[in-house]
């Protein structure tokens, strides 16, 4: 087989009614980029079902693969998934949700990467969120911005280099998300190219956000401490 110029890692935790349409829109607009891919779905110890409409799919799709946790790792465990298992050149996360617009992503991304960029951090300009949403959104970034100082603006996708993700060591190992953080915070001070890419988020198709809630933002302060003292502010 050919190796995949890009890997996109579909995190998906109880999302079976969001799952196929997801994975179709994701498959037409990596079709639309002309270069070798992979989807792969990660199942993180779903218990409605999820899993069995992974694998139905895969076996419809031969460019999908599917990985399961045997229990729920969390979004943290998702991304440590996509570094160690992901075969292109290129990888990019995308939850299950469909909240983000493949095709208004996927190509602006990775022409950034392939000219040069090491890391591509989508952001939201006009983001819409519940007032407790956007509060504990604000505290967290002013917090992370304390501890750690200047801080590249990022929300929902990245693009990265897989050769920068095997050149930084990255240590946290939480449910979180400071695995990203600790990936960016270590691209952008060392001698790697980032770029920011504007896009856009639109509403779940059906269920409820399990990442922007205060437990997430729980399990991700309990990581802070241990990122402080592999980072502190630079």
């Amino acid at each position: 087989m050919t190796a995949p110029v890009l890997s996109v890692f579909v995190l998906a935790y109880n999302e079976r009614a969001n799952l196929e349409a997801a994975c179709g829109e994701l498959l037409a607009a990596l079709a639309a980029l002309g270069v070798p891919f992979e989807l792969v779905v990660v199942d993180d110890g779903s218990v409605d079902g999820t899993g069995a409409e992974a694998d139905r799919l895969a076996a419809a799709f031969p460019a999908l693969r599917v990985i399961h946790h045997g229990a729920n790792r969390g979004l943290g465990g998702g991304y440590r998934t996509g570094f160690a298992e992901a075969r292109g050149t290129y990888l990019s996360f995308f939850p299950a949700d469909g909240q983000f617009v493949a095709a208004e992503i996927l190509r602006p991304f990775l022409q950034a990467a392939q000219e040069g960029a090491d890391l591509v951090l989508g952001y939201i300009p006009d983001r819409r969120s519940s007032r407790t949403a956007m509060a504990l959104s604000r505290a967290e970034r002013a917090l992370y911005g304390m501890l750690f100082g200047p801080f590249p603006r990022f929300q929902g996708v990245l693009m990265v280099k897989m050769a920068v993700v095997r050149a930084v060591p990255l240590v946290s190992d939480g449910r979180g998300w400071a695995v990203v953080m600790e990936l960016i915070l270590k691209v952008a001070r060392g001698p790697f190219r980032v770029v920011g890419v504007p896009n856009t988020l639109r509403p779940r198709r059906s269920g409820v956000s399990k990442v922007n809630n205060l437990a997430t933002v729980l399990a991700n302060l309990r990581q802070l401490w241990p990122l402080w003292r592999e980072l502190g502010r630079g």
